[in-house]
């Protein structure tokens, strides 16, 4: 069954990636062409030397093939891990149907994995940060990212201690303040990053950011709609009786359901055994003149 979740969650991923490309070619890549623009523009002015090297892939290249590809790998990457948290979560979350828990575990990660690390370190087009600090930034970001998934668990966790002294919804709404006030200690205690260059369009900025938010909603929504809908028609499909197994068990029981008859004082009708039962009244088989069975249409 986890095989067959992964499979299908790596799938959807793909069709996330497909649907997330031309979200990010319409609205990533004009404010990130207009940075880039900026970057160039800005190095002129200050008498810095160009680059010593050309890009190794065309600028052209990485805005359609390159993303493109980018793309589509993350999306296989994130829907199987996406099948993996869904296997795990299933049926712990609550009574509720599998296309329900996709969407909620869907909408999970996306408040938890880009909206709140956005809070603290939101997306940031080139020549907003120097090399120097890339790896520190980077580091910044993903101890964002830990200390939110961190949150979640030990937010569900709380709830779950207080259902017992609790209702459900005074429950939830102590493990959501427990998840606020550590995300809030967080971002108070992690240092601030804005290496943004002066002059820098105050417009670019932002639509990079909203478009940096839209592509992760792609994601997370084609994920959390089209996985809930595959595993939901997984789970509840139950495999068809096979004719071969049909007429072999009635042939076996068949010479023993000719010398007994049900006793209707011994057995209730839930009751009755099988073997009991008259052949030609069990439910899809019929018998023939010549005592064959033959399996009712």
């Amino acid at each position: 069954m986890i095989r067959s979740l992964l499979v299908r969650g790596m799938l959807v991923g793909l069709a996330a990636g497909l649907l997330a490309f031309p979200v990010a070619y319409a609205l990533g890549e004009p404010p990130l062409q207009a940075a880039i623009d900026f970057e160039q523009r800005h190095a002129a002015e200050s008498g810095l030397p160009a680059a010593a090297e050309p890009d190794v892939v065309a600028r052209g290249t990485q805005s359609t093939f390159g993303l493109l590809t980018a793309l589509t790998v993350m999306g296989v990457a994130l829907g199987g891990l996406f099948a993996l948290v869904f296997a795990w979560a299933y049926g712990r979350i609550g009574a509720i149907s599998a296309r329900l828990t996709a969407v909620v575990l869907a909408l999970g990660a996306y408040l938890t994995i880009t909206v709140v690390p956005f809070l603290k370190y939101p997306a940031t087009p080139p020549a907003t940060g120097t090399p120097e600090t890339l790896g520190t930034r980077t580091g910044l970001f993903v101890a964002m990212i830990t200390i939110s998934l961190v949150a979640v668990i030990a937010a569900g966790r709380i709830r779950r201690e207080l259902l017992p002294r609790l209702d459900p919804w005074n429950a939830a709404i102590a493990a959501g303040a427990s998840f606020v006030f550590l995300i809030v200690i967080a971002q108070l205690v992690l240092p601030a990053v804005n290496e943004t260059p002066a002059g820098f369009p105050a417009d670019v900025m932002w639509e990079f950011r909203l478009a940096a938010l839209a592509i992760s909603a792609t994601f997370w929504a084609t994920i959390g709609i089209a996985f809930g809908a595959a595993a939901e028609r997984l789970l509840t499909a139950r495999p068809a009786p096979r004719r071969e197994s049909i007429v072999r068990r009635g042939a076996a029981l068949l010479p023993r359901a000719r010398q007994e008859r049900v006793d209707p004082e011994r057995f209730s009708p839930r009751e009755v055994p099988l073997s009991l039962v008259s052949i030609p009244a069990a439910k899809g088989l019929a018998l023939t003149d010549a005592g064959d069975i033959d399996v009712a249409s």
